[in-house]
């Protein structure tokens, strides 16, 4: 491992682990607390009021951590572009929602709209001033790549958007979207590294920004990350694949992310369909788990598991 990668998981991880402590208060000031759905499990009731937001202290680590390489490292660019862009579309829903107090946030027309602008200008950016092909590596064919032509770019806004929204929907128990973005981390981050390609020192920020995080939203937490955090994570998860020409791979990887989205598309399409009979006891597929008796630590561990064996089995792929 390269002193500069070291140097980034250094440096986040202690900016997030001593941000902590002052945000979590402000929070608490700010009466950014997080409400519980109703129809949600019943153990999640005793969270109400638990500071959300959080996802700032991962964005202020990765954003501090990585300003120094910006010069010796333009890769790095659309990276930290497209995972503070979903940030802060994320922010500003949890802010109207928690701080304003208005139960919508933003619209889900509001919010897709500012998801398609990003990932917009980030496939604009990746066209005109990166050297990287929206050709992507086909998983267990060594150096042969899948070219789809006028499709790439539709597919790649599929690909973002699916990454982006299956990351958010992960995010429904203490420390479950962290601890398992944190592996994918360190997996783009070992691809990164051993290719050269220069986006190290964000995948290693992201790393030890989420580390220091995890301090704080492992069960019982004590904040959450809110859309800041998860829609921030689907960008910076989105982006890496593109960055590496490895988008197929987030299939592997984010398997749990693509389980969780493909959990709520089944669970809509079964009850309309069957007037009214669910598929799941509940989604996405974590509450399902939950409902079936199982603990928020052990559905995290289980979920993380699968993550850390996928990510191996992408290692082989790639």
């Amino acid at each position: 491992m390269s002193k500069i990668s070291v140097t980034a998981v250094i440096v986040s991880f202690c900016l997030s682990a001593l941000s902590g402590p002052l945000a979590i208060p402000l929070l608490r000031r700010l009466k950014a607390g997080q409400t519980v759905r109703n129809d949600g499990p019943a153990t999640h009731l005793k969270k109400t009021g638990t500071p959300t937001m959080g996802g700032l202290l991962i964005l202020f680590s990765v954003a501090v951590t990585c300003l120094p390489f910006l010069g010796s490292h333009s890769k790095i660019v659309p990276v930290l572009f497209l995972t503070l862009g979903f940030g802060i579309i994320g922010f500003l829903d949890d802010y109207i929602k928690v701080v304003c107090r208005r139960s919508m946030g933003l619209s889900p027309l509001q919010k897709f709209a500012g998801q398609l602008l990003i990932t917009a200008l980030f496939a604009y950016y990746l066209l005109h001033y990166t050297d990287v092909s929206l050709a992507m590596r086909i998983p267990f064919l060594h150096g042969r790549y899948l070219d789809l032509g006028i499709w790439n770019l539709p597919v790649l806004f599929f690909i973002v958007l699916g990454t982006v929204n299956g990351t958010n929907f992960t995010d429904g128990l203490d420390g479950l979207a962290g601890s398992v973005t944190v592996i994918v981390a360190v997996f783009f981050s070992v691809i990164a590294i051993g290719s050269r390609c220069g986006i190290e020192p964000v995948t290693c920020a992201v790393t030890g920004a989420l580390m220091g995080f995890l301090l704080f939203n492992v069960h019982p937490a004590s904040v959450f990350m809110g859309d800041t955090g998860s829609l921030a994570l689907g960008g910076f998860v989105a982006a890496c694949g593109y960055m590496l020409q490895m988008p197929l791979f987030i299939a592997i990887v984010g398997i749990v992310y693509l389980a969780e989205v493909a959990s709520v598309i089944l669970q809509v399409g079964y009850y309309k369909l069957s007037g009214g009979r669910r598929l799941f006891r509940m989604a996405p597929l974590h509450h399902h788990f939950e409902l079936c008796g199982w603990s928020e630590t052990r559905i995290t561990a289980l979920f993380a598991v699968i993550t850390a064996l996928m990510c191996l089995t992408a290692l082989a792929a790639y």
